[in-house]
């Protein structure tokens, strides 16, 4: 719910624990310090706000606050003075300058995203609690090795920067496991198979839309040459949360033919607003979501509807597609970096299909950080194991066989990346079950 700046000077939101303001602010309103007791949520989205003035740190209650697509060029230091602010959002303002100690002891929360960032402060290693960090679209050229002790990091993403190097302590982190590093110097760049076929838009009408992505549009068309229906998805262009477009494109072609992944049937070309878009195959509206995105409350982890259960059989299913798809990204360079269950289609058979590839980056299997690249994802599918786990009833499971289920999450997710196990070794496991 929007606000109006006239209910805030009235007096008339007094005692409110959330406050949302869109309305052209070029100066921060006194009047919010009214709702110190109370104020827990500020949203100042959508303005154009350039400074937040000393007197905001009288807001002792903030625990979060959203600035996003407002004029700041430096973020502001006084929110070092929020005993309880979690989480903060800057995302498309104009930032430059992110000074020392400026981040708050109980932020676990910071997003970052489409600035102009080219340097971290080393206090960010002082964020012991940082779960979430997005800071993809910045112009940041390294990260500081003080962020080695952010233990809790767990989603990070720093696609589309200029990072020179990716350091290898960053796939040692103990909790990392959803990462994006695509569209930087340091990225590997794979030779692509470009036998994939362009179609011309002229060929397609549009029927419906099927969903909105951060990076682009997929919609129900007509192919009328070859007198089916497909689905196409139409790219944006611009940075997102999660990295470049381009880059998604790139690796959806080059993930090859799996039975658990969404089939790619060729490229679209002459599209009148000069966009990117493929061809995929039209997956029957029989396939849901297996779960839902984080909330603020889980942060990193995902949520499910109330009636979602599942039989002991049905998590086999998921948990055997699920490693054979990741076993086959691995393999080929292609870290997933969204691994999760609301980025999985699953119909009433069980049967699953993995998408969106927009945190997707290509690596160099021989590298030395590879192995432990994948094991980071490793770890998010071990979190997925246990998400679905705990939607299996007591009495679906023996308590040998869950308790064999609780070692392979371990053994995904033990906190010393190394010794975790590979998406192959996961495969052969399975297939014992």
């Amino acid at each position: 719910m929007i606000h109006t700046l006239e209910e805030l000077k009235s007096g008339k939101l007094i005692g409110s624990n959330r406050l949302k303001l869109a309305c052209g602010l070029k100066e921060f309103p006194e009047e919010v310090l009214s709702l110190a007791e109370t104020l827990e949520v500020l949203d100042l989205s959508d303005n154009q706000l350039t400074e937040l003035p000393d007197s905001i740190s009288q807001l002792k209650r903030l625990k979060i606050i959203f600035f996003a697509r407002n004029h700041f060029t430096e973020f502001p230091a006084i929110l070092a003075k929020f005993p309880v602010l979690n989480m903060i959002g800057f995302k498309s303002n104009h930032i430059q300058n992110v000074p020392e100690n400026a981040f708050p002891p109980m932020l676990n929360w910071l997003i970052l995203t489409d600035n102009k960032i080219k340097k971290l402060p080393k206090s960010i290693g002082k964020c012991h609690l940082l779960q979430k960090c997005g800071l993809a679209g910045n112009r940041i050229e390294e990260l500081p090795a003080e962020m080695a002790n952010c233990v809790n990091l767990e989603l990070l993403r720093i696609s589309a920067n200029k990072l020179n190097s990716i350091p290898k302590w960053l796939f040692e982190l103990p909790k990392l496991s959803w990462v994006a590093f695509g569209g930087n110097p340091a990225t590997h760049q794979t030779p692509l198979n470009n036998d994939l076929e362009s179609f011309a838009w002229k060929d397609f009408s549009i029927e419906e839309l099927l969903g909105e992505g951060a990076s682009g549009l997929i919609s129900k068309a007509n192919w009328h040459s070859k007198k089916e229906d497909v689905a196409i998805k139409i790219f944006k262009g611009n940075v997102t949360s999660d990295g470049l477009p381009e880059d998604e494109m790139e690796i959806s072609i080059a993930v090859g033919i799996h039975e658990n992944l969404i089939p790619i049937l060729g490229k679209i070309k002459d599209h009148p607003d000069d966009k990117s878009g493929l061809i995929m195959k039209l997956i029957s509206p029989s396939y849901i979501n297996l779960g839902n995105p984080p909330s603020l409350q889980t942060c990193t982890r995902d949520v499910f509807d109330e009636k979602s259960v599942f039989s002991g059989l049905e998590l086999l299913k998921i948990a055997k597609s699920m490693a054979s798809v990741g076993a086959q990204l691995h393999k080929k360079g292609i870290n997933h970096g969204d691994f999760y269950a609301h980025n999985i289609l699953i119909n009433k058979k069980s049967e699953c299909l993995l998408g969106d590839f927009g945190a997707a980056s290509f690596y160099d299997v021989n590298s030395i950080s590879a192995p432990n690249i994948e094991r980071v994802e490793v770890r998010a599918f071990g979190c997925l194991l246990e998400d679905v786990l705990n939607l299996v009833s007591e009495n679906e499971l023996s308590k040998a066989l869950r308790n064999k289920w609780q070692k392979l999450i371990t053994d995904c997710t033990i906190p010393e990346v190394k010794s975790r196990l590979n998406f192959s070794e996961v495969v052969e496991i399975l297939n014992h079950y």
